[in-house]
């Protein structure tokens, strides 16, 4: 034994010597515990340098290959030799490993002894499959004229690495059994591994029956395996249960398919079965079950999770303290979130990444730009430098800032450091100049991003419809599918909002059309975009469809349409589908009873705008500015001047709010109550003094108490007023043309043909009863 060990280190330094000079210096003698060293220095440093102990090495005036021709003559001790040499290659980096596994080839080629040829030439096959060297590996397997069964498994393991080469594993595998060479549970795990395609892994089923690996537990988790990647989940199911004994990768894999196809109970309770059995977790079963707590939001199953995992024999390794840390941050409980990362002893990138995140989710900007600068400032050395999700999670944490605290110094450190190209950080910098009004600067960010996906178009288009720029939200929207890209709800939803926001129903209906051909008509998102684009254009059949297509809408969905109906004077179908959407087991929230006011507004029902009021009041919500000034607007149409002055005083924005008071003011000219409607203007005046609405309506109150002196003075003002007032514009769409009129404005290409029109229906209602009410 100690011969054969003594041989062995004897052909590692040998092995480290072929790769310099043809008449290197060799060892006189060679002791166990210097030959020790050697492989020490040989596994730690780069390819081809020399060990710096110029002792072990003295001068020998002999040739290398003649050197190791004298010592290795006996096949067995070359074997074991070249065996080792392998093994410690296998360890290295496959970047480094490739050149050494090449000299070895060469060297095993020109001096080994033949009956170690085939043992040999399957360990170089093994090698080459762990470097990835699958044209290497190839040309060996071809060149083997004494082939077994580990030399078919070592070069269908290397195929099967790459998944395009299913084709090719499944030739050998026909080759293998044409030649009479019997497969084992290698040859089908290899096989299974590359598969995915659910006929040619039924055949490969059959095999594994037919040859009595069926009852093998490796066999079946490959086979378990492969039919989860082809999505086949019901013959996965099925194997499943057929297991007598399950092992960790099986459970593993079950739970893995759940938590891809977002089944988050089902993950749950399988995670169950498995304690259940017996199993001990292992951290990639945490792992994975913290994702499914994260996505499913649930902190409570996230915590007993963690508390599994304080009790398993398993210490938490990095991967499991950063999904620990990320599913604390995304349940919302950023406190344990922050402790789970202290007690990290080496927090690596994803872990500070990962802590970012959970802030910017819980809009908590200035801790996320502490986190930020904690970073920096311990990466002086550039031991972790951030890359580009560090500065996406910052600059989303931060966006909802003035863009001149952290948003634009965040840029240019973005510029300094060489991200400005990548597409995440992109959205991430768009998303943050439209926060702050800056459209043109987000739109040179666009530009800037060589390779655009889909998700900085959304960006585009739902940053310009949040400002009202509709026309170009729905630009940008045209101008992604021109270039290739698929819509996804998001980006759809935004567009129709556009369109609603533009009063475009033409427009809208023709996203409609897209949003059934692409297959989003059940998007529970992209339809209440649709039932509020319709809502706004008062196409309330079409709303009313569109909605009772929903299967579960959600309290968005439920306000839209009551707010349509509302809006556009049919209150008791707006007060009808409240009552259903309360059935259904949904809380209204602040928005619901703003179109409730509203359609009571709309159809000046007071009482039941007191019923509703008192239902907000009791459901704790706080009343906002809309919501007042419906109840101001219902108060005051019904001639309680004094009750509508009282609500606004007692209201946060009676000091504020020019709206509430120009209310009181519009009423009081209609009720000529001249003393209201001066402290009424007074209120708004003194708020904005230059407000030209309240100047004219304060004219009209002069007016119809027949104050003619008060008349011509406000008017006077008035007029001072209009000299800076921007006319109105109008605009109607025609074909795929928007034309826009405004006052005063002679630019119109059609001008003349639009005055003859005009004059036209003007000689025609002059002939008829319309003339004497219009006029």
């Amino acid at each position: 034994m100690a011969v054969r060990v003594y041989s062995q280190h004897i052909l590692l330094i040998l092995f480290h010597y072929l790769s310099m000079s043809a008449y290197t210096p060799l060892p006189d003698i060679l002791c166990p515990l210097r030959l020790t060293q050697a492989l020490a220095v040989i596994l730690s440093t780069n390819t081809g340098s020399e060990p710096t102990d110029n002792s072990i090495f003295p001068k020998y005036k002999m040739t290398k290959i003649a050197f190791i021709t004298s010592l290795l003559a006996s096949p067995t001790s070359y074997e074991a030799s070249l065996a080792t040499v392998a093994e410690s290659l296998r360890r290295l980096p496959s970047t480094k490993s490739l050149r050494k596994c090449r000299q070895l080839h060469a060297f095993i080629l020109t001096s080994a002894p033949s009956p170690s040829i085939r043992f040999l030439f399957n360990n170089l096959l093994s090698l080459y499959s762990k470097c990835g060297a699958l044209l290497d590996a190839h040309k060996l397997f071809d060149r083997m004229s004494d082939r077994n069964t580990v030399s078919y498994n070592a070069i269908m393991s290397a195929y099967s690495r790459f998944p395009c080469h299913a084709t090719s594993c499944m030739h050998l595998f026909h080759d293998m059994s044409s030649v009479g060479i019997t497969p084992n549970a290698s040859t089908f795990s290899a096989l299974a591994h590359v598969i995915h395609d659910h006929r040619a892994g039924s055949a490969v089923h059959c095999r594994v029956v037919v040859l009595g690996f069926y009852g093998n537990v490796f066999v079946k988790t490959s086979l378990l395996r492969m039919y989860l990647g082809c999505l086949s989940l019901e013959s996965a199911e099925r194997i499943f249960h057929e297991m007598p004994e399950k092992d960790e990768v099986a459970w593993n894999s079950m739970l893995l398919s759940r938590l891809n196809g977002c089944e988050i109970k089902r993950a749950l309770q399988l995670y169950v079965g498995m304690v259940q059995e017996g199993l001990e977790p292992t951290p990639c079963t945490f792992t994975m079950l913290l994702t499914v707590c994260r996505k499913a939001e649930d902190l409570n199953a996230g915590r007993v999770v963690h508390g599994h995992i304080i009790k398993s024999k398993y210490p938490p390794d990095i991967p499991l303290q950063n999904a620990l840390l990320d599913m604390y941050a995304s349940c919302g409980d950023v406190r344990t979130a922050e402790l789970v990362f202290e007690r990290i002893d080496d927090p690596n990138l994803v872990s500070w990444n990962s802590l970012m995140a959970g802030f910017s989710s819980n809009c908590d900007g200035e801790k996320a730009i502490g986190a930020f600068v904690k970073l920096k400032l311990m990466n002086c050395s550039d031991v972790l430098p951030p890359d580009e999700y560090t500065f996406a999670a910052v600059v989303a944490a931060t966006a909802a800032f003035p863009s001149l605290f952290y948003g634009k110094p965040l840029h240019a450190e973005i510029c300094k450091t060489g991200w400005t190209e990548s597409v995440y950080v992109g959205q991430t910098l768009i998303g943050m100049y439209f926060m702050n009004s800056e459209p043109l600067s987000a739109e040179k960010i666009f530009h800037s991003v060589p390779q655009k996906d889909v998700v900085i178009w959304t960006e585009m288009v739902a940053g310009h419809s949040m400002l009202g720029g509709g026309e170009m939200a729905i630009q940008y929207f045209s101008n992604m599918l021109v270039e290739g890209h698929e819509a996804d709800s998001f980006s759809l939803s935004s567009a129709i909002k556009a369109s609603a926001f533009l009063t475009a129903l033409r427009q809208g209906e023709m996203f409609h059309g897209l949003v059934i051909k692409v297959g989003y008509g059940g998007n529970s998102c992209v339809c209440g975009s649709l039932v509020d684009m319709y809502a706004k254009n008062g196409s309330l059949e079409s709303c009313r469809f569109v909605f009772d297509t929903i299967r579960r809408p959600d309290l968005i969905c439920w306000n839209s349409v009551i707010g349509g109906f509302g809006n556009h004077g049919n209150a008791e179908e707006a007060f009808s589908l409240f009552r259903q959407m309360v059935e259904s087991g949904l809380q209204p929230d602040h928005v619901t009873y703003i179109s409730l006011l509203s359609a009571c507004s709309h159809c000046g029902l007071l009482e039941r705008a007191r019923f509703y009021w008192f239902c907000m009041m009791n459901d704790g919500i706080i009343p906002g500015l809309k919501h007042y000034t419906y109840m101001v607007n219902l108060l005051s149409r019904a001639g309680l001047l004094r009750e509508a002055e009282e609500l606004i005083a007692s209201s946060p924005f009676g000091d504020c709010s020019t709206e509430l008071w120009r209310i009181l003011l519009s009423s009081s000219v209609v009720s000529k109550d001249l003393d209201m409607g001066n402290h009424a203007a007074k209120k708004v005046l003194n708020l904005e003094p230059d407000d030209l609405p309240t100047h004219i309506l304060l004219s009209n109150l002069y007016a119809s108490v027949g104050s003619w002196d008060e008349v011509v003075e406000v008017r006077r003002k008035i007029r001072g007023l209009l000299v800076g007032k921007e006319p109105g514009l109008s605009w109607i769409g025609q074909k795929n043309t928007v034309h826009v009129f405004s006052a005063d404005d002679d630019c119109h290409a059609q001008i003349d043909d639009c005055r003859n029109e005009l004059l036209r229906l003007q000689e025609n209602m002059e002939g008829s009863d319309l003339h004497n009410i219009c006029f």
